[in-house]
């Protein structure tokens, strides 16, 4: 409707038009995936999101709080896992799998099958793991508060994950 001109900010124009009009000019466009933290940051998070094809890639870290993207391949898993002193937050963007948290690692009493646009919060000291039951690879981005891996991670499959935590 208005390609590659500016709209300006008037009591006047359509909302809706003006809305369409930025969502496009957004849409579809490639995002450098790096670490941009800790200074402000803007981001369409749906698209970097989908377009992240690592296993985890740092979107960006502060002192208090960091962002991930993830990739988890078809019949992958993030991997059991607690972390103690940390609260995590993860959105599904595309994909679908089940979710399993506990109190222990062996006894996951708490099991959800989660699809896109599914959340979930996982407190900290829960024993935890998504496992992708699908035929695409599921799209997440997690929130991390405190941050959970050094600024810049970078980590382009589990195997290479893994290797790092050790």
């Amino acid at each position: 409707m208005y390609p590659n001109e500016y709209i300006p900010y008037t009591d006047e124009i359509d909302y809706e038009s003006r809305f369409n009009y930025l969502r496009s000019e957004y849409a579809n466009s490639f995002i450098e995936l790096k670490d941009y933290g800790p200074e402000p940051f803007v981001v369409n998070i749906d698209e970097a999101t989908k377009q992240n094809d690592t296993f985890r890639t740092a979107l960006w870290t502060g002192t208090h709080l960091q962002l991930t993207l993830m990739s988890i391949p078809v019949g992958g898993e993030i991997g059991l896992e607690s972390h103690p002193n940390l609260d995590q937050f993860i959105r599904i963007e595309d994909g679908e799998g089940l979710v399993k948290m506990g109190d222990r690692r062996d006894n996951l009493d708490f099991q959800k099958e989660v699809y896109d646009d599914f959340a979930f919060i996982i407190p900290a000291g829960k024993w935890h793991n998504l496992i992708n039951t699908g035929n695409t690879p599921i799209k997440l981005y997690s929130i991390y508060a405190p941050p959970q891996h050094p600024r810049d991670t970078v980590h382009i499959t589990k195997a290479d994950s893994d290797a790092a935590e050790e």
